[in-house]
């Protein structure tokens, strides 16, 4: 178990210090700026790099809405969950916290805007002056998540092809952040929210119940659909 939890620690770090660290040193630099497609592959090639590199050891959650969906979906013992949600928070903390004393080192830690420092938020005016409510961004994030567990479910089946999953689910994750950071930022994730709202305060505090309670039960519904209407049993016979 402490393989398995130091495993979801660095994992859950790299994801952090990797996608958010890309959108926050290089989303937006002149002439060399990433933009949009490069901080979606960002978060996409994280995943993807520790799925093959811990996965095997605790699974390669990274992400406490991915394992709330999977004890949901019957994939992951309900007995070690808290355990696993706290070393994702932990391991989030730890890279928000390098972040920031990098972005420190060129004093550059005055976060005022929502958004920075790459917080969720909703309801603000920040891409091409759109604003998206409340209640987009809950179904947004619900939906995304939702499919997003069941997309690795799908993925990790014993009947999938097990060397391609870790493929499918870093893309699935970058398509997710190309559809939805002109709306939120992007969570389906409440540790990725989690470690950066700890930093910036204000805002991201007060609207982080959103980006915990909508991942969450997106993921603990998209483990369920997978489970009742998708999973195959061993007596399925496939054309």
């Amino acid at each position: 178990m402490t393989k398995k939890l130091l495993a979801e620690v660095f994992g859950t770090f790299w994801l952090v210090f990797g996608g958010c660290g890309s959108a926050v040193f290089a989303a937006g630099v002149s002439d060399i700026g990433i933009g949009l497609l490069g901080v979606s592959l960002a978060f996409g090639l994280t995943v993807l790099t520790m799925a093959y590199a811990v996965g095997h050891i605790s699974g390669g959650h990274f992400n406490p809405a991915v394992t709330i969906g999977l004890v949901a979906g019957g994939r992951f013992p309900a007995k070690d969950l808290i355990s696993y949600v706290v070393a994702q928070c932990l391991g989030a903390i730890a890279a928000a916290g390098c972040l920031y004393i990098i972005l420190n080192g060129a004093g550059a830690t005055d976060f005022s805007k929502p958004g920075d420092f790459a917080t969720n938020f909703y309801g603000e005016a920040v891409y091409n002056g759109k604003a998206f409510s409340m209640q987009a961004a809950f179904l947004v994030e619900f939906l995304l998540t939702a499919f997003f567990v069941m997309i690795i479910m799908g993925a990790t089946d014993k009947f999938a092809n097990g060397k391609f999953g870790g493929l499918a689910i870093g893309l699935a994750l970058t398509l997710i952040h190309l559809i939805s950071i002109p709306i939120t930022n992007t969570s389906v994730n409440p540790a990725r929210s989690l470690s950066q709202a700890v930093f910036m305060g204000g805002i991201a505090m007060s609207q982080l119940w959103l980006f915990w309670v909508a991942p969450i039960l997106g993921g603990v519904v998209g483990g369920l659909i997978y489970k009742f209407l998708l999973q195959r049993n061993d007596n399925e016979v496939v054309a």
